[in-house]
């Protein structure tokens, strides 16, 4: 089969499974010249999503564990493509992609089309605001390592500000309301109170952690992280009250302004930074994106292939995806082992797809949840055949759990070997730098 007649996969979005597929489709079938793979994603680089709140607290350096899509396209023979989706031909089989500007306005990409045998949506999930006034103008979302870093950046300069100023703090100054007790916010709020302990011990000695920062952990439902058994919730919940966190459950907000937040019941809670974890949902554009079936969350529906109920030839992965939870009523949840193993069946049915064969169909895997209080503690259960059932884990051997999902995503996207050696090298940089991003 010649380059011309290959069989022409597009992959939209760069996350954690459309890089995982693209890349693992570019080794396979790519380098062989057995299809012609593309990746269209409109950022320049990747970054492990349930790591961003790291970056936000600065505990962790974006450029050292971001991955070039030029670069991973280059070395597993991929073809990467920047731009963002705006529409889909299905008759004609192609997908519409929107002109790119720099930041000046200056013209990257114009808009173009890119046809294809068969179509994956990867395109991930964007914070769901439900409609609260004043999220958008005043809150930050941990979407994307730009909003991370912004949040980062005004964190410094709220200590700086705190630090120089001649008086007492103003009412909500260096109070921190993250919204939505999910494991983004509580991972961040634990995240948090080790950062800005960190931030203040370089030369900010007019700021008393203990005393002037507080962190406000909001909660709708009547506990945090409501997706995960009671028991990991109240001993997550226990830790947080022992390092100072503030943690108000039953609690709606009903608006975010500049000064803080307004909760239900007519309490105005100061804070001078406000963060919105309390939900997600599909980007909105994919809400009958070309007659595709989507659900009220504009996740695309898809069968237990993976494939979309309208269309045999256009498949969807990922927190985009509504896939089936075989063996149950549900739906599948939005978390990152799902669309590391949908990124892995798929690569290995595209193949038989390839071969004429039908693809077959997939089932989640529910290997448990853990959450990471920074080097406080990690809590969670593990589930499976591996551990016979459903098993608690805390402290030191749930910290290496954790950490085995990122190296995990890694192997899938640079193999054994560099990802030893890149993890040794971060490790061998880290000593000789600041513990804390501090600007």
């Amino acid at each position: 089969m010649t380059a011309a007649q290959a069989h022409r996969i597009v992959i939209v979005g760069g996350g954690a499974g459309g890089l995982e597929l693209a890349t693992r489709l570019g080794d396979t079938l790519g380098r062989r010249g057995r299809a012609h793979v593309t990746l269209i994603e409109k950022a320049r680089s990747h970054f492990w999503k349930p790591h961003l709140h790291e970056i936000a607290a600065g505990s962790m350096d974006l450029h050292a564990h971001a991955t070039d899509y030029l670069a991973q396209s280059h070395w597993h023979h991929f073809r990467y493509r920047v731009g963002e989706m705006v529409g889909l031909d299905r008759q004609r089989r192609v997908v519409l992609v929107g002109a790119v500007h720099d930041e000046d306005g200056a013209l990257v990409s114009p808009g173009y089309e890119r046809s294809y045998d068969t179509l994956v949506l990867a395109v991930g999930s964007q914070t769901h605001d439900f409609g609260t006034p004043g999220v958008a103008e005043h809150a930050i979302a941990l979407e994307t390592p730009a909003q991370a870093q912004r949040f980062h950046r005004r964190l410094v300069n709220a200590c700086l500000r705190a630090h120089m100023q001649d008086g007492p703090l103003a009412p909500g100054q260096l109070q921190v309301a993250i919204i939505g007790a999910g494991a983004t916010g509580v991972e961040l709020a634990a995240e948090l109170h080790k950062a800005t302990r960190t931030l203040v011990s370089y030369n900010l000695e007019r700021i008393d952690p203990e005393r002037d920062i507080r962190i406000h952990l909001v909660e709708a439902g009547p506990r945090i992280l409501p997706a995960l058994p009671e028991r990991i919730s109240a001993a997550a919940t226990a830790l947080l009250e022992r390092l100072g966190v503030r943690v108000r459950t039953g609690a709606p907000v009903t608006a975010v302004h500049a000064e803080g937040i307004d909760l239900a019941g007519g309490e105005r809670l100061p804070a001078e930074l406000v963060v919105w974890a309390a939900g997600v949902k599909a980007p909105t554009f994919l809400a009958g994106l070309a007659g595709l079936e989507t659900n009220r969350l504009n996740q695309i529906v898809v069968r237990p292939t993976l494939q979309t109920t309208r269309d045999d030839d256009v498949f969807a992965l990922g927190d985009c995806a509504a896939a089936p939870w075989l063996g149950r009523d549900a739906v599948v949840p939005p978390r990152a082992q799902a669309a590391h193993q949908q990124a892995s069946h798929l690569a290995r049915q595209l193949e038989r797809r390839l071969r004429g064969l039908p693809p077959e169909p997939w089932r989640y895997r529910d290997f448990g949840s853990l959450v990471s209080l920074g080097e406080y503690s990690t809590v969670g259960n593990l589930m499976g055949a591996l551990v016979g059932g459903n098993l608690w884990v805390e402290g030191l051997f749930a910290r290496w759990m954790y950490l085995s999902l990122y190296k995990m995503h890694q192997v899938a996207l640079h193999g054994w070997w560099k990802t030893a050696l890149g993890s040794a090298s971060r490790l061998l940089t880290r000593s000789t730098e600041p513990r804390v991003k501090l600007h």
